[in-house]
C-alpha cells in the first residue's frame, strides 16, 4: 500500500506530514517507556523484519497480490509507540533507497501503514485479551484478528484522504468497494504471518513480547476447600533462548527471506497498484525522486542477473534497516537513562 507520488495532492500530502510529525514526536517519547535494555535491540530487528518479509508478496486473486504492512506486529512485539517508529523506519529506508513509496507522499505513507495499522491493531489485540482467557495462546489469537482488522483499517483511511485530496476523478464508492474488497484478502495473510511470528517468540522468550506482559497468572493451591495464590517462586525461570541467540536467529531470517525467499514473491502488482490501475488513479502519477537510485526497484544497478541483484537489494536493505533501526532506539533507550537519572529524579 505504498501510496507513489501525484496520487494525493500537495495540500493534503503536507497535512498527513504534520500528522506523521506528530505522531513520530509522540511515540519517540512513548518508546522511552517500552523500551528497556532488554527489548531495544529487538525493536532494530523487528523493523529488519519487517522490511525483508515486505519483500514476500503473496497471491491473493484476480492478479493481486499483497504483502505484510507491519503494524500489528510491531505493536505486538515492541508496544504501540516503538511499532510506529519500526514501520516508519522501513518506510524512510524504502522511499529514499528502493523507491518504493514518493517521498512527497511519505507523510501519507507514514500515516498510513504505520499509525493507522498500529493504532487500530493494539486497540483491538487490547480489546480481545480483555475478554479472551488469560494465556499465551489468546495473545495468538488476539494477534491474528487485530493483524486482519489492520489491514482493510488502512484501506479506509487511504479512500478517505483520496476523496479528500486525490488527483484524478474517479468515483470514490467505486475506490472504497475496490480497496476494501482486497485489502480483506489481503488481511488474511497478514493476520497468518503475524499469528506465527508472535507465536514463534512467546514460545521462546515471552517476557520480550510487550502484549504479552502481565498475562502469567499465580498459581494456586487448594487449602481446606478453598484457592489460594502460591507462593512466588524464589528464582525466575530460565529463558529458552537467550536474548542473543533471538536477535541472531531473527536477523538470519530477515536476510534469508530478503536475499533468497523474495526471488519467489508474486510479480502480480499489489492492492494498491491493481485497484490504482483498474480505476485510473494512477493517472496522474510522477516519477520517483529516487528513481534513479543504484537500488531502485529492489534489485543492485550494474548486477545483470536478476537473481543475484535481488539477493543483493534485499540483503542491503535488511543491513541498513538493522542498523537505522538499532540507532534509533538505541537513543531513545539512552534518552530513558538519562530522564530517570539521580538529576531527574530528585534523589
Amino acid at each position: 500500500m505504498h501510496v507513489p507520488d501525484g496520487f494525493i495532492d500537495a495540500p493534503t500530502s503536507a497535512v498527513t506530514g504534520v500528522v506523521a510529525a506528530g505522531a513520530l514526536a509522540v511515540s519517540l517519547r512513548g518508546a522511552r517507556r517500552e523500551l528497556d535494555e532488554r527489548t531495544a535491540p529487538l525493536a532494530g530487528l523487528v523493523a529488519a523484519f519487517i522490511f525483508a518479509v515486505q519483500m514476500l508478496n503473496f497471491p491473493v486473486a484476480a492478479g493481486t497480490s499483497g504483502h505484510l504492512l507491519g503494524g500489528a506486529l510491531a505493536a505486538i512485539l515492541v508496544g504501540p509507540c516503538t511499532g510506529v517508529l519500526c514501520v516508519s523506519v522501513v518506510l524512510l529506508m524504502q522511499g529514499v533507497l528502493f523507491a518504493d513509496g514518493g517521498l512527497t507522499a511519505l507523510g501519507v505513507n507514514v500515516t498510513d501503514m504505520a499509525l493507522t495499522t498500529t493504532v487500530v491493531s493494539y486497540a483491538v489485540f487490547r480489546a480481545l485479551l480483555a475478554v479472551l482467557p488469560r494465556g499465551r495462546r489468546s495473545v495468538t489469537v488476539a494477534s491474528f484478528v487485530a493483524a486482519l482488522v489492520s489491514v482493510p483499517a488502512a484501506a479506509v483511511v487511504f479512500t478517505l484522504l483520496y476523496a479528500v485530496g486525490g488527483t484524478t476523478d474517479v468515483s470514490i464508492g467505486k475506490v472504497a468497494t475496490a480497496m476494501i474488497g482486497v485489502h480483506v484478502l489481503i488481511g488474511l495473510g497478514e493476520a497468518v504471518i503475524t499469528a506465527l511470528t508472535v507465536g514463534a517468540v512467546i514460545a521462546v522468550r515471552p517476557d520480550l513480547v510487550h502484549g504479552a506482559r502481565g498475562l502469567r497468572q499465580r498459581l494456586k493451591l487448594r487449602v481446606n476447600g478453598g484457592l489460594v495464590d502460591a507462593p512466588a517462586p524464589t528464582a525466575p525461570v530460565a529463558a529458552r533462548t537467550s536474548r542473543r541467540a533471538l536477535w541472531v536467529t531473527g536477523l538470519v531470517t530477515s536476510l534469508v527471506l530478503a536475499g533468497f525467499v523474495s526471488f519467489y514473491a508474486s510479480s502480480n502488482p499489489d492492492g494498491l497498484e491493481k485497484v490504482a490501475h483498474d480505476k485510473g488513479i494512477d493517472t496522474k502519477e510522477r516519477k520517483h525522486a529516487a528513481a534513479d537510485s543504484p537500488l531502485a526497484g529492489y534489485g543492485v544497478r550494474d548486477v545483470s542477473d536478476a537473481r543475484l541483484s535481488g539477493c543483493l537489494a534485499g540483503v542491503i536493505g535488511v543491513g541498513v534497516t538493522v542498523v537505522a533501526g538499532s540507532a534509533v532506539f538505541w537513543a531513545v533507550r539512552r534518552r530513558r537513562g538519562s530522564d530517570v537519572s539521580p538529576v531527574n529524579t530528585g534523589l
